[in-house]
């Protein structure tokens, strides 16, 4: 045979492979209807195995088994998810346990941040909340996450992401460790400034103060002088220690909000090495609420240490057309080589995609949690 009708063969094959796939999907629709009439949950997994190994059993070499088992793998999870999209059409997906709300209540709201003043935590804050915000800080953002959960605090304004440094991974850690949730964020622009005491000379400096990232996204500029580095928890505390000293010979780099709280005088602004650094901050409370407004969704979730299992979850956000922005891996406490995943994406908790989506992932992921529509 030539190449031409052996593609011919193999389009005749296409064809009734496109037809039992549409006649497959329609008995689909039919499980669907009684799964809806019964109560009876989409994802059976101990069913799929069984069928896994019954349609490899029927293959005759170990290449085919392999490619049957995927092949039947993508069929199934395409006939779950025309279920759950049968099933919210229904009304059977049930309410998520979030309420949608026209505004957030910021008017009398006590606010937490970490750090002192004169953070950008605390500029970030004022950013979103107003200079007359009621605010308090505290040390750690375990801290700030203990203010809300227990009722001192009605927000929690914690940086999550630094467009030069990257992932703050203890805000995500601490995200699921909590029942705190995301309703709003916050960018701003990170702006180092090198600041002394009233009088100071380049010339007398001998020690900076900063926070270590800060310190890196300054370390071309310092790397000009031979000044001393000492990393602080945070750049409030190091402008706090600079005017604490009154010593001439110390400087700090934090932003131009610490060094007016401070009596401090700038010496130099802009000395970070990239001038398009932001960062982003996540307004986070203890109600589960969204602004009805709301555009991005955080998620988690764990996954079977199994081939193919991220995978298959990822394949929700496809088939409902939901565009994922982030994704991000953390390492699972005491479970060796097994890992949480933290996912973005565009959608509103009240959409039916999105609620298509989340049923499917809370079904077939492990511990899944929404985290904030926001």
């Amino acid at each position: 045979m030539d190449l031409l009708e052996l593609r011919d063969q193999i389009d005749g094959i296409d064809t009734q492979i496109v037809d039992l796939y549409e006649r497959r999907m329609e008995i689909c629709k039919q499980v669907a209807e009684y799964k809806i009439s019964t109560g009876k949950k989409v994802f059976d997994k101990q069913r799929e195995m069984e069928k896994l190994a019954k349609v490899k059993s029927l293959t005759h070499n170990e290449f085919n088994s392999h490619g049957i088992e995927e092949l039947f793998e993508q069929i199934m999870s395409m006939s779950r998810k025309l279920q759950y999209r049968l099933l919210a059409e229904n009304g059977s997906l049930g309410k998520l346990p979030f309420i949608g709300v026209d505004e957030l209540e910021t008017q009398k709201a006590r606010v937490v941040f970490q750090g002192a003043e004169g953070a950008y935590s605390q500029a970030a804050m004022m950013q979103f909340f107003g200079d007359q915000v009621r605010s308090f800080h505290v040390d750690s953002f375990r801290d700030a996450m203990s203010a809300i959960d227990e009722g001192s605090a009605d927000f929690a304004v914690l940086p999550i992401e630094n467009s030069t440094a990257g992932n703050i991974n203890e805000i995500f850690d601490l995200l699921q460790e909590y029942e705190n949730y995301i309703v709003g964020e916050q960018i701003i622009k990170i702006e180092h400034c090198l600041m002394g005491i009233p009088g100071t000379k380049m010339e007398d400096i001998k020690t900076v103060y900063s926070h270590p990232q800060s310190l890196m996204q300054s370390a071309k500029y310092l790397g000009n002088h031979d000044w001393q580095q000492i990393s602080m928890q945070n750049n409030a505390f190091a402008a706090q220690k600079v005017a604490k000293k009154q010593d001439k010979s110390c400087a700090a780099v934090a932003g131009a909000h610490a060094a007016a709280i401070y009596g401090l005088e700038i010496l130099e602004k802009g000395i970070n090495d990239s001038g398009s650094n932001s960062t982003r901050f996540i307004i986070v409370t203890n109600q589960k609420i969204f602004r009805k407004d709301a555009k991005k969704i955080t998620i988690c979730f764990e996954l079977p240490h199994e081939s193919g299992s991220l995978y298959h979850m990822l394949s929700h956000f496809i088939y409902n057309n939901l565009n994922m922005t982030k994704i991000e891996s953390r390492p699972i406490e005491d479970r060796d080589w097994e890992y949480r995943f933290f996912i973005e994406f565009d959608g509103n908790l009240a959409d039916s995609a999105v609620k298509n989506a989340l049923r499917g992932l809370r079904d077939e992921a492990r511990n899944m949690k929404i985290l904030g529509n926001y």
